[in-house]
C-alpha cells in the first residue's frame, strides 16, 4: 500500500509537472494574445474579436498536437513546442531592398511584401495593378469596414472556411494574425499574370513568430494565378504559421503556388483552405524545398456541382529536414473531379510524409479521385511515410489511390555515363526527370518558370552536397588505409 501511494504521489507531480511545462511553453503565444488584444481593443468589429476570441480558447484548450494524434501521428512537434518564440514587431523594411531582387518574380502582375508579418509599401509593386484585381491590406481591409470588397462584405468570408475546432494551427492563426493579403478578382475578369505574395522572416538575432493571414474571394468567371511565397534572410530559428482562404466562385478558374524556401531553422506551418462553387476550376501547387520543420495542409472543398481541383506539389529534403504534406480533399456535391499528384525527394537524414485523405459524401455522386504520391530516396537514412485514404460515402464514384517509394536506378545511371555524362550531372539529370513530373502541370509561364528555377538550384545543391558527402567519406577512407599501412 506504501508503494502505491508513493507511485501515486509521484504521478502526480509529473502531471503538475507536464501542466507547469506546457504553460511555460505557450507563454510566448499568450503573451502575444495579450499585447495584441490590448492594441487592437476598439479598432476591430465585434465580430473579428468573436473570431480572435474562438481562436485562442481553442488553441489553449487542445495545445500543440502529438503523435497520439492520428493527423500528427508522423511528425514530432516538441522541437517547435520547446522554443520560446517571440511576437514580431514591425520593423522598417528599407533594409532590404537589396536582398529582395534575388526573390522577386519576373512577369508578375503585382507584388506585395510582408515582412514579419507586416505589410512591406516600400518593397512592394503595384504600380501597373491589373483592371478587375483589387487587393489591400488585410489588417486595413478589417480595420476600414470594407464592406464593398466581396460579396456580402468581408465578414461573410474572413474565418469562415479555416476550421478552427479541427485546425489547432488554424486556430492560432486566427487568434494572432497580424496582418496579411486580401485579393478580390471581379466577375469575368481573367489576370493574364500572376500575383506574387512574398513574406519574409528576418529575425534580426532573435527567434520569432509570424501568422500571415491571406483571403482570396476569386467571383465568377474570373480567372488569375497566385504565388504565396516563403522566405527568410538570416540564419535565426523563425516561426511561420499561414493560413489562406481562397473562395472560387462559379465558373471561376485559379491556380494557386505556395513557395516554401526558408532556412534549414525554420518551422513553417501552411494552411490552405479552398471553398469551390459550381463548375469551378482551382489547382494547388506546392513547391517545398526549405525549412528544418515543414507541414503543409492542403483543404479544398468540392462544395458545387460539377467543380474540379488538382492538387499537385514536390517536396525535396536533405539533412535531417523533415517535410509533412497533409491533404483533405471533400467531395459534396456530384460530378466533380479532383487529382493529387505529389512526388517526394529525400536525401540524407531527410524525412517525409505524405497524408492524402478524400472523402466523398453521400450526395457526391459520380465523383472521380485519384491520388498519386511517388518518392525517391537518395540515402539509406532518408525515410518517407506514406498514407494514402479514401472515405467513401456515396455509391456511384470512380475513385483510386497509390504510392511508391524507390531509388534511382543504377541502369539509368550507367547508361547516361556511357553517353558521355559525369555521374553527378547524370544523376542530376534523372532528379529533374522526376522532378518535372509537377512542373508540367503548371499552366501558368511566369509562375511555372519561377518554380523550375527554383527546383533546378535545390537539384544542383542536392547533388553537391551529395558528392561533396561522397568525397569525404573517400578521403576518410584512404587516411585510415594509410593509418593502418603505417
Amino acid at each position: 500500500m506504501k508503494r502505491t501511494r508513493k507511485t501515486k504521489v509521484r504521478n502526480g507531480k509529473l502531471r503538475q509537472e507536464t501542466k507547469s511545462g506546457t504553460q511555460d511553453r505557450l507563454a510566448g503565444y499568450s503573451e502575444a494574445y495579450s499585447q495584441l488584444r490590448t492594441q487592437r481593443h476598439g479598432r476591430e468589429p465585434l465580430w473579428m474579436q468573436q473570431l480572435r476570441e474562438d481562436g485562442w480558447a481553442r488553441f489553449t484548450a487542445r495545445g500543440f498536437p502529438t503523435t497520439h494524434d492520428e493527423d500528427w501521428r508522423f511528425t514530432n512537434l516538441a522541437p517547435l513546442a520547446r522554443i520560446p518564440f517571440r511576437r514580431a514587431e514591425k520593423v522598417e523594411a528599407g533594409f532590404l531592398a537589396k536582398e529582395l531582387e534575388a526573390h522577386r518574380l519576373m512577369g508578375a502582375a503585382c507584388q506585395l511584401v510582408f515582412v514579419n508579418g507586416h505589410f512591406a509599401p516600400e518593397l512592394s509593386d503595384v504600380a501597373s495593378l491589373p483592371r478587375g484585381l483589387e487587393w489591400c491590406a488585410l489588417k486595413r481591409a478589417v480595420d476600414c469596414g470594407l464592406e464593398a470588397c466581396a460579396p456580402g462584405g468581408i465578414e461573410q468570408h474572413l474565418g469562415r472556411y479555416a476550421d478552427v475546432r479541427r485546425d489547432v494551427f488554424a486556430a492560432l492563426n486566427t487568434a494572432l494574425w497580424e496582418d496579411g493579403a486580401y485579393l478580390r478578382i471581379r466577375r469575368g475578369v481573367a489576370i493574364e499574370h500572376p500575383v506574387h505574395l512574398l513574406y519574409i522572416t528576418a529575425g534580426s538575432g532573435d527567434e520569432i513568430m509570424t501568422h500571415p493571414r491571406t483571403l482570396v474571394v476569386a467571383e465568377e468567371q474570373s480567372q488569375v494565378a497566385i504565388v504565396e511565397d516563403y522566405v527568410s534572410i538570416g540564419v535565426e530559428a523563425g516561426f511561420s504559421n499561414a493560413v489562406t482562404e481562397l473562395v472560387a466562385a462559379d465558373g471561376a478558374v485559379v491556380s494557386h503556388f505556395l513557395v516554401e524556401r526558408e532556412n534549414l531553422a525554420s518551422f513553417n506551418v501552411s494552411t490552405l483552405r479552398i471553398e469551390q462553387g459550381r463548375a469551378s476550376n482551382v489547382a494547388s501547387h506546392s513547391i517545398l524545398t526549405g525549412g528544418g520543420l515543414v507541414r503543409n495542409n492542403v483543404h479544398p472543398v468540392l462544395a458545387g456541382e460539377g467543380a474540379e481541383c488538382l492538387i499537385n506539389g514536390l517536396f525535396v529534403g536533405d539533412g535531417h529536414q523533415h517535410i509533412d504534406n497533409y491533404m483533405l480533399v471533400e467531395h459534396a456535391r456530384p460530378q466533380g473531379a479532383s487529382r493529387q499528384f505529389y512526388n517526394g525527394i529525400l536525401a540524407g537524414h531527410a524525412r517525409g510524409v505524405f497524408h492524402g485523405r478524400i472523402v466523398v459524401h453521400k450526395d457526391a455522386q459520380k465523383t472521380d479521385a485519384k491520388q498519386t504520391n511517388r518518392n525517391l530516396l537518395l540515402s539509406d537514412a532518408a525515410r518517407i511515410d506514406t498514407k494514402p485514404q479514401l472515405e467513401i460515402h456515396a455509391d456511384d464514384v470512380k475513385c483510386t489511390h497509390g504510392a511508391t517509394i524507390g531509388q534511382i536506378e543504377e541502369e539509368q545511371v550507367f547508361y547516361l555515363r556511357s553517353r558521355g555524362f559525369p555521374e553527378v550531372e547524370a544523376r542530376n539529370l534523372l532528379l529533374y526527370a522526376f522532378a518535372a513530373e509537377c512542373l508540367d502541370r503548371m499552366k501558368e509561364p511566369a509562375a511555372r518558370a519561377f518554380a523550375e528555377r527554383l527546383i533546378e538550384q535545390r537539384l544542383d545543391e542536392l547533388a553537391l552536397a551529395k558528392d561533396s558527402a561522397a568525397g569525404d567519406a573517400m578521403l576518410e577512407e584512404e587516411t585510415q588505409n594509410r593509418e593502418e599501412v603505417g
